[in-house]
């Protein structure tokens, strides 16, 4: 899937971003980074100091 104006393709699929309950207004370019951060947010009940990796990457 490629945004119109973009020279970047999206790597999350629509259908991957709707499964992991991505808001709206973060479904760009940068989603398949935060697919997995707020999985491990959700895993991990928030602590900020459990998912440092994720949210560096």
């Amino acid at each position: 899937m490629e945004v119109e104006g973009s020279s970047t393709k999206m790597i999350a699929t629509q259908a991957e971003m709707v499964e992991n309950k991505v808001p709206i207004p973060y479904r760009d370019q940068c989603a398949h980074l935060l697919i997995p951060l707020n999985n491990c947010r959700q895993a991990e009940f928030y602590l900020p100091w459990k998912c440092e990796i994720e949210r560096h990457s």
